[in-house]
């Protein structure tokens, strides 16, 4: 009962006096940063402390129809990542798959043409980045690809066979090697295994049975009254027509997720629930598992699991928007931060406005 007191009480701070002072705060660190529309949030496990959103979806028209609105939607990056391997939760949980289910025991046909580096490869492994993939986080890299047909599932699949029948990292002493690649391979996995596209899955684990709202892609690509992602030319930051070149179709599931900023944080209180200890759409353990599985890297989150301290977090960027989220598992609480820019300057604002609402947050618990 004192808990849950304590905890709509500070729920009240935020809301008047402290949150006014944040938002003034957020601002000016939006403006001095370059930040066109920034968002950001403070959540525990059941209640929303903070919840912003400021600024406009373009840079440089700055008018009553670009400002920002509470339903916009933030492209996550990598933090797609995080709900990839949420999915792939569900499935082991409804034992479509296991973690340790090896790739060639789903696709035995490929065995024959594929890198023997590969032949052991787990879910694990691909989901944990530890499967030796190559990153595949440059431009460069695809710009080497061969042209690959068909629909976005199709060029996807292609492109894992590619990957598999081609050269893997070296080894080497690190913990992780981070590839955005080995989470296209371990979609195929999550499709063969299911029988459903990735795009599918999406649906009927995000829309259909928690009701969340998403896009792929760009805000803008559906709808142009969306934020636009922003990126520096000639020196200059410049917000990207939703017709620029530039997808991430064949890594789709490894980055490539938009949300509101509410839905986002619906999906982090799951987390944060299951982390202690509260079964909602997955177990507990299953929670457990995908923050802190493995050290430093899990599946879709790094994490720092000791005995006094438990945290994981993740940052997300495609270059055009920035997207940390950080859950503090011991204090019950979750921080995320969306900008509709990536610049060097938006990640100095960004992790100002993570430190001062940190401080404003846990100096009431």
């Amino acid at each position: 009962m004192k808990q849950i007191l304590g905890i709509f009480i500070l729920a009240f701070l935020f809301s008047s006096v402290k949150g006014q002072e944040l938002t003034h705060f957020a601002d000016s660190i939006r403006v001095k940063n370059e930040i066109p529309e920034l968002s950001y949030a403070a959540l525990t496990a059941d209640s929303v402390l903070i919840k912003n959103v400021i600024g406009f979806r373009q840079s440089n028209v700055q008018n009553d129809q670009t400002k920002a609105k509470a339903d916009d939607y933030f492209h996550l990056g990598s933090n797609t990542k995080a709900i990839t391997g949420f999915i792939a939760g569900y499935l082991v949980e409804s034992k479509k798959i296991t973690w340790n289910t090896k790739f060639f025991a789903l696709f035995p046909e490929w065995k024959k043409d594929a890198n023997p580096a590969f032949y052991e490869i787990t879910l694990l492994d691909l989901l944990s980045h530890r499967a030796h993939v190559k990153p595949y986080t440059s431009g460069a890299e695809f710009q080497s690809l061969p042209k690959f047909a068909g629909t976005k599932d199709e060029q996807r699949k292609l492109f894992v066979k590619y990957l598999i029948s081609n050269d893997a990292l070296e080894k080497n002493n690190e913990t992780y090697n981070y590839s955005n690649a080995g989470y296209s391979v371990a979609a195929a996995m999550l499709e063969k295994a299911s029988g459903k596209t990735w795009e599918r899955l999406l649906d009927e684990v995000l829309s259909k049975k928690l009701h969340l709202r998403y896009k792929l892609g760009w805000p803008n690509r559906t709808d142009i009254n969306q934020p636009w992602g922003h990126w520096i030319e000639n020196n200059k930051l410049t917000p990207l027509s939703s017709h620029t070149d530039y997808n991430l179709n064949l890594i789709e599931p490894a980055g490539d997720i938009s949300m509101p900023l509410k839905d986002y944080i619906k999906f982090v209180q799951l987390n944060l629930s299951g982390l202690r200890g509260k079964s909602n759409f997955l177990k507990a353990e299953t929670y457990n598992y995908l923050h802190y599985g493995l050290k430093d890297y899990s599946i879709g989150w790094l994490n720092v699991n000791m005995p006094d301290k438990h945290s994981s977090e993740h940052a997300g960027s495609a270059g055009t928007f920035y997207c940390y989220t950080l859950i503090n598992k011991d204090k019950n609480v979750a921080y995320i931060i969306m900008a509709n820019s990536a610049t060097e300057s938006t990640l100095t604002g960004i992790f100002k406005l993570l430190e001062k609402m940190i401080k404003t947050v846990e100096s009431k618990m």
